[in-house]
């Protein structure tokens, strides 16, 4: 039964992941956090271990996406060497802050994250293109910034890369394609410093090593990466501005969720 839901998570993850454009993480950490609450995990570290395990996920979908963009021209591999460095630190230093966190601090913080990407996607806010060419150690300061919030969330960081990048003075199909290309460093340092940080703690269930829980993993990722696939062709076909406000009101109920319990 357990397998069963996170084999569904997966699939459902995969296919928001494809339909708009955004990272799987913001379905994936809220739906393992009620699981884990579920199977009686410690909640002390339910929280972490959603958050570190959605991260590890997301380095097989990140590949398979990075690779999708680049033979299409859609990353901009410049771009990537000046935010890479910065992401790689970020992610680490991001683990590691919310190590220090309690898991309800954890779960508060994530709450208002989820809510902030609701009310954006709710009334389609976006920033303006940039007027000027950002300097490269702006670039790099930008990545250590989305890399840290990125590894504390949970996320692939696409829900903030794209933004900076559109203000960077991108087109939507290179910010979206380089974004693509920064979740795998997000992701794998990410999920490295969770297992770091969690490596060897007294509350682990069976199956965890540090903050990464494999079942979870496996199940999730048998199914995310050709549900993505479809949620990319489905895009095409369904009306886009009626799926981004049903799936910003679900971010409204999850958050608040988060935030009330």
């Amino acid at each position: 039964m357990t397998l069963l839901i996170y084999l569904l998570l997966g699939a459902g993850a995969g296919l928001l992941a494809g339909l708009f454009g955004i990272g799987g993480g913001l379905v994936i950490v809220p739906v393992l956090v009620l699981t884990f609450a579920a199977l009686g995990f410690p909640a002390e570290i339910l929280v972490h271990l959603a958050v570190g395990t959605s991260l590890a996920t997301i380095v097989p979908t990140s590949i398979s996406s990075t690779w999708s963009h680049h033979q299409k021209g859609g990353v901009s591999w410049h771009w990537f060497r000046l935010m890479a460095p910065g992401i790689l630190l970020g992610a680490l230093l991001g683990a590691w802050t919310a190590s220090l966190l309690s898991g309800l601090a954890l779960q508060k913080i994530i709450g208002i994250f989820v809510l902030l990407v609701a009310i954006k996607m709710g009334l389609n806010l976006n920033p303006r293109p940039g007027q000027a060419e950002v300097k490269a150690p702006l670039m790099t300061l930008a990545g250590a910034v989305i890399g840290w919030a990125s590894a504390i969330f949970g996320i692939g960081g696409g829900t903030l890369t794209v933004p900076f990048l559109t203000w960077c003075k991108a087109a939507m199909r290179k910010a979206v394609g380089t974004s693509a290309s920064l979740g795998l460093p997000i992701a794998v340092f990410g999920a490295l410093g969770n297992l770091w940080t969690g490596w060897e703690h007294p509350q682990l269930p069976e199956g965890a090593w540090g903050f990464v829980y494999w079942p979870a993993f496996l199940g999730i990722v048998l199914m995310s990466v050709p549900f993505a696939r479809l949620g990319a062709k489905l895009a095409h076909y369904l009306p886009e501005k009626l799926l981004k406000r049903l799936f910003a009101l679900l971010l409204l109920v999850v958050g608040a969720r988060f935030l009330l319990a």
